[in-house]
């Protein structure tokens, strides 16, 4: 039989249970033995990584671990050159991938502010403070407003006591504790009233509890469990690149095998020179440079975010926005501003925004009046420390420079009758001009069961039938708005009542307005739910407040429409009953998830990634974190963010802006862009590289040699692809859907322009080489050989750098002044050709690179057929684009 909750138990068998007492608490002895049993009360920290550790997790790569094998092969086979080469590229792609993550996490660590609370104890009959670490199951501990919960705990006495739980539940407006024993089952943590949860915020009254958890026995431990468990999702950036790695893996050795064989074949080469031609061929087939740019351009577009207030923790996270289908919010603090504010005040029995430009003044004065002096919010130096309604009608009296602290001085509080939560009032007594003033706050309907006269234009009535019905109706109106509504009045006396008791004082009221509070959306949210929207990015809010409140809300963001707000909203309990393959099979109808607890977050995160959906899930609170480790990229809030939130994300937003996340998606579009750009730029000039070696070998010419490939691939992989990498995006970037989950850096008309453009510069760069050997220069056959080399060794280095300009658009043509609008790319263009240029240029460097002088008739014909690619490519684009309408 399953151990009944502890909100379902009395309050003396939980601490009859727990072998502690209500008024003594326990004893210092026993408080030392269970803390040297149960340890301290704290969560588990997770292990934080060495630079060391950071540096070996880098090679922990299908792309890498095939350059490194190439780079063994190279060295076992003599060619140290390329070997040399290679590592090389694999330690600066390592070093990058350090130096971004150690800096992510520096960012991310100066947001944390590092603190032990103290808890007010009970042991042995004796008020006093301890570290909320030294606490212990079975502790008596005091709480008051502004007081942190320091474990959980099971309430034994409530004086209006109020926790606010958003960190926890997600939901803003505090929750009325209460001592009494719940009869009802299955309740979400939000129900759960006699409980108080560690890190959680007293905003009012007081209270006592017993401590029934402690550390990673908590509500708080049990998500820290749930994140230890959870494993790390693998980027759509990261399966690409190992299915790429995979691919090309086989590719090159399928190619290098044939060729081997076709050399032995042919008789004419020993097993070492076809051996070393094999490894030409991997060397020519492997991008080196891939890992290397794909980094850079992440970091390039870290830099560029980081520059937004969006903090990139993973690099891959970067380009995973950009593949996002869906985006699950979090309300509290996330869509909101965690922050009550009046929205409505009713005077007159007529509705007014809060923000009204009317004279605070007569009726109008009058309920501000009441605002302010009934209410417990305190000043300090660090603001109001208070229940947040109540110091939102603070701020709103602030908000209408209206004079507070003269009003404190000259009506002090004489007397109150506390606020309890089961008449639903609260009562304040002060002095006036003529006598004194009692006002009244509270629940609107249980005010107008007190109230006879009504105050209406400055002037006092009696309190019709029709007025109370019309009032009875605003209050509903603004209850489905999702408003809190809370309801004014007062009474004038001649004297100060002998007796504050509420048949005494709260009768006989002069009703004077309702105020609908509300923690609004942020003003940004809205227009980025918009943005989002238009890109083909679904928006959902999943939270843990009501569900008339998050409908609402949702409604009023555009995450949800009037008509949907009935079957597009899901309760937890109503996903609890619903089995995983019937949720799996209605999670599209769903855009708003309410009172849900973690448990739920990560179940639909998980659903959606089962449909194919790239998935982000952005939010704050201790609730959140789960969710956030297993979504495709986790955005964590980084000013009101908790950081167990910030440590299970991929990236932390600074400025907490939900629109922030949209420039993200649009910077991760962009990012993937241009790694496709280079993708392309690199894999044709690669397959160019092992078609003519390949053909060179069938037909007994002399073939590149390692050190020309290699050269060719440091000049052409390096400057032009890392400036591909930096191109402005498209305009019509995030007008574009998802490509998704399923998309690859080959889709899009990429994997086929890499093939016939790689094709057609194998061709060219053969053609010149026949050329050169038909009207050869010199006429000794060395010689001529050395001169069709040099010239297709040429033709191949120039003619991959002007590819680079068409690999810009896969359709779109580049002629006109939009192929030169990145500068860097231009510049990188020039340098590239000057280097490239300069081994036959340069006398002392031709023995190096195995090549020979050219003259100008040769050059001639290696610059014509070097930008014949741009002009061949220009004129099946426009067939393309005649054909299949391309843009």
């Amino acid at each position: 039989m399953a151990e009944q909750p502890l909100y379902n138990q009395d309050v003396t068998k939980v601490l009859s249970d727990l072998r502690t007492d209500e008024k003594n608490g326990l004893t210092q002895v026993e408080a030392n033995q269970r803390f040297l049993a149960d340890g301290p009360n704290q969560l588990k920290e997770a292990v934080s990584t060495t630079l060391f550790q950071k540096f070996i997790n880098q090679f922990k790569d299908f792309m890498i671990a095939i350059l490194l094998v190439a780079a063994v092969v190279a060295a076992f086979t003599g060619e140290l050159v390329d070997a040399i080469f290679i590592l090389a590229i694999v330690i600066i792609n390592a070093v990058f991938g350090v130096f971004q993550e150690a800096k992510a996490e520096d960012a991310i660590n100066a947001l944390k502010e590092m603190s032990t609370p103290n808890a007010n104890v009970i042991r042995d009959g004796k008020d006093m403070s301890v570290k909320s670490t030294e606490l212990v199951t079975g502790d008596v501990v005091r709480l008051e407003a502004g007081d942190i919960v320091p474990a959980d705990i099971r309430i034994i006495e409530s004086a209006s006591l109020q926790i606010e739980e958003a960190s926890l539940t997600g939901e803003s407006v505090p929750v009325d504790k209460v001592a009494t024993t719940l009869t009802a089952t299955d309740l979400p943590l939000g129900d759960r009233a006699n409980l108080g949860f560690m890190n959680t915020n007293v905003t009012y009254g007081r209270g006592i509890g017993v401590v029934v958890g402690v550390g990673m026995a908590t509500e708080m431990g049990h998500i820290a469990g749930m994140l230890e468990s959870s494993d790390d999702t693998k980027t759509p950036l990261q399966e690409n690149l190992i299915k790429l790695g995979r691919i090309l893996t086989y590719l090159i050795l399928f190619i290098a095998a044939i060729t081997f064989v076709v050399g032995l074949a042919r008789g004419r080469e020993t097993i070492i020179d076809m051996l070393l031609t094999s490894i030409s061929l991997a060397v020519a087939a492997i991008p080196e440079g891939l890992p290397a740019i794909v980094t850079i351009t992440l970091a390039l577009g870290t830099t560029r975010m980081a520059a937004r207030n969006a903090l990139i923790r993973k690099l891959p996270a970067v380009e995973t926005l950009g593949s996002t289908d869906i985006i699950g919010s979090d309300k509290t603090g996330t869509l909101t501003q965690n922050k009550m504010t009046v929205e409505k005040i009713v005077v007159n029995a007529e509705i007014s925004d809060a923000a009204t430009t009317e004279p605070l003044s007569g009726t109008f004065g009058r309920l501000a009046d009441i605002l302010a002096l009934n209410n417990d919010t305190k000043r300090t130096e660090n603001g109001y420390i208070g229940d947040p309604t109540e110091t939102a009608l603070i701020a709103f009296n602030e908000n209408h420079q209206r004079d507070i602290d003269t009003l404190f001085r000259e009506m002090p509080r004489l007397a109150e009758i506390p606020f309890d939560s089961e008449r639903k009032l609260m009562s304040t007594v002060h002095p006036a001009p003529n006598g004194y003033i009692i006002t009244v706050k509270g629940a609107p309907d249980e005010l107008l069961k007190r109230a006879t006269k009504i105050e209406m234009a400055g002037n006092i009535v009696a309190l019709s039938d029709d007025i109370r019905a019309k009032l009875l109706s605003i209050n509903s109106e603004l209850a489905t708005q999702a408003l809190r509504v809370l309801g004014f009045a007062y009474k004038l006396t001649d004297a100060v009542p002998e007796e504050m008791r509420s048949e005494l004082v709260e009768n006989e009221l002069v009703f004077t307005g309702f105020t609908g509070l509300i923690d609004p959306e942020r003003p940004e949210v809205a227009q980025a739910v918009a943005e989002a929207k238009k890109a083909g990015i679904r928006s959902m809010m999943i939270t843990g407040d009501h569900r008339d409140t998050a409908a609402a809300i949702a409604i009023r963001l555009g995450i949800l429409d009037e008509k949907d707000k009935e079957t597009a909203v899901i309760s937890g309990s109503d996903l609890d009953n619903m089995t995983e393959n019937e949720f799996a099979a209605n999670v599209h109808k769903y855009s708003v998830y309410a009172r849900v607890a973690p448990e739920h977050k990560v179940k639909i995160v998980s659903a959606w990634q089962k449909k194919g959906k790239v998935v982000a899930m952005t939010g704050d609170g201790v609730n959140d974190a789960p969710a956030l480790k297993t979504a495709d990229i986790g955005i964590a809030m980084g000013i009101t963010g908790t950081e167990v939130s910030k440590g299970a994300s991929d990236m932390v937003l600074a400025d907490d802006n939900f629109a922030t996340i949209v420039h993200a998606v649009e910077e991760g579009r962009k990012v993937f862009a241009n790694i496709q750009k280079a993708l392309q730029y690199l894999l044709a000039s690669n397959l160019a590289e092992v078609i003519s070696i390949f053909v060179m070998t069938l037909l007994g010419w002399h073939i590149l040699a390692p050190i020309m490939i290699l050269w060719i691939n440091l000049v052409t992989d390096t400057l032009p692809a890392i400036a591909l990498g930096v191109e402005p995006a498209q305009k019509d970037v995030m007008t574009q859907k998802p490509r998704g989950r399923s998309a690859s850096f080959l889709s899009g008309g990429v994997g086929a322009a890499i093939v016939w453009q790689g094709i057609l510069q194998a061709v060219i760069v053969l053609s010149v080489y026949g050329f050169a050997l038909a009207y050869p220069v010199h006429l000794a056959d060395a010689e001529a050989h050395r001169d069709a080399l040099t010239m297709s060794f040429m033709t191949l280095g120039l003619m991959q750098m002007f590819n680079a300009i068409n690999v810009k658009s896969v359709y779109g043509s580049m002629l006109g002044k939009q192929a030169f609008q990145n500068k860097l790319f231009n510049w990188a263009l020039l340098g590239s050709l000057i280097v490239m240029a300069a081994v036959v240029i340069i006398p002392a460097l031709n023995p190096v690179f195995h090549v020979s002088h050219l003259d100008s008739y040769q050059w001639a014909i290696v610059l014509f057929a070097g930008i014949s690619i741009i002009i061949i490519v220009e004129i099946v684009k426009l067939i393309q684009r005649k054909i299949f309408k391309k843009g």
